[in-house]
């Protein structure tokens, strides 16, 4: 890697996911961001990420051999100190999620290169984290703190998250603390009619849809739970796998499987869907679900707007800028004291939109509208260049 030209900025763009290995918001967010960025003149975009040599001209980074068994946190860190080194070259270093954060944090220091750090989640919002980590949930929120209350900038993806981030850390600047959404690409999540995606998995009939995760974060449990009051005349298909910890997958299977003993109509499917059979199932849902009990914007909302489907989601985090209440669909209010509720709150939503397919049809159309006008890339990059220049000028 070359310097930039004083006429260039290069972005130093450090993340744990990157194709093929994208499971989550955040993954699909850095692809999309990188791509639009590459589009603005002037602009050179290098992506460090974890999980080995790439062959698509990004820098990929294996975990160090002698952290092969150690915690998930410590391999996160240890891979950060591998990618801090390749970072001299950039203009302004931008990380995203505790996992990159310290790559960028390490390299400012080492550098005097600005960091920009994305509030995608954080730690302090997801206890249930020390399950799937044990001891390194306690590394991973060490680094999180550190990381923002060291960076130039912070990118919050909604209003909520910016709020969240005030609050979880104190001893940041709010005025560094900017909120820029997440985008939708609209002209790949558009509606698809194929219907091999159906025929494939022996779906029929009308269906709700979920895609997500196996984590307690995505709601997926309370979803199933609430099934059980749904009519069985209305299908449910569940696009989701990879648990981030034993207990909440063997969780979900046994709930599955109980809905599965009484219903023919209850699919699973384990594997990440290719995007055209996802924008086909996605299609061909009446009701798209989003049942989480955090949430700091949820792209996956998108994906379903731009596919012109109706969304019910919780009123939690970022998602009620995303989800219009009666207009692109509804939401539903989640409080952590009373499970019981929401689950009915979810179960009765849902028995009455999917009763209703004209009012879905409705809010389909509406939220496509909604993801074009206001969650463009475009936009979503030209923001942010704004926001790297401006921090590489203070320094």
């Amino acid at each position: 890697m070359q310097k930039s030209s004083e006429n260039e900025t290069r972005i130093g763009i450090v993340t744990k996911e990157w194709p093929p290995a994208v499971y989550g918001g955040a993954g699909v967010h850095v692809v999309q961001l990188t791509e639009a960025l590459r589009k603005v003149s002037g602009t050179t975009v290098d992506v460090h990420c974890f999980g080995g040599p790439r062959t698509d001209g990004s820098f990929g980074y294996e975990t160090p051999i002698d952290f092969a068994d150690a915690n998930p946190a410590l391999q996160a860190i240890a891979t950060d100190l591998a990618i801090a080194q390749n970072l001299a070259e950039a203009d302004v270093i931008h990380s995203h999620t505790w996992y990159a954060n310290m790559a960028g944090h390490t390299a400012s220091l080492l550098y005097g290169t600005p960091h920009i750090v994305s509030a995608h989640s954080l730690e302090p919002l997801r206890p249930w984290k020390a399950d799937q980590l044990g001891g390194g949930y306690k590394i991973s929120s060490w680094a999180e703190k550190t990381a923002y209350e060291s960076a130039d900038a912070i990118i919050a993806v909604s209003d909520g998250m910016r709020a969240d981030v005030l609050a979880a850390y104190p001893d940041v600047d709010p005025k560094k603390v900017v909120t820029i959404r997440n985008g939708v690409d609209t002209s790949r999540f558009k509606p698809n009619s194929d219907t091999s995606v159906l025929t494939e998995y022996g779906i029929t009939g009308r269906y709700a849809m979920f895609v997500g995760r196996i984590t307690r974060q995505k709601g997926l449990a309370h979803l199933l739970r609430a099934w059980r009051d749904v009519p069985a005349e209305y299908g449910l298909v569940l696009a989701a796998g990879s648990p981030d910890e034993p207990g909440i997958g063997a969780e979900v299977a046994e709930l599955i499987g109980e809905l599965q003993k009484s219903r023919q109509n209850v699919w699973w499917i384990k594997e990440m869907l290719p995007h055209d059979k996802l924008t086909a199932a996605l299609t061909h849902a009446d009701l798209f679900l989003c049942p989480s009990i955090y949430e700091p914007l949820g792209i996956v909302n998108l994906e379903a707007m731009g596919c012109e489907t109706a969304v019910l989601a919780s009123r939690v985090g970022g998602i009620p800028e995303v989800v219009s209440h009666s207009t692109t669909g509804e939401l539903v209010d989640y409080t952590e004291n009373d499970i019981a509720r929401f689950e009915a709150s979810i179960a009765e939503a849902i028995t009455r939109l999917m009763s209703n397919p004209e009012l879905l049809v409705s809010y389909g159309k509406a939220g496509r509208e909604k993801a074009i006008k206001e969650f463009g890339w475009d936009a979503v990059a030209a923001t942010t260049m704004a926001l790297y220049r401006s921090v590489i000028n203070k320094r």
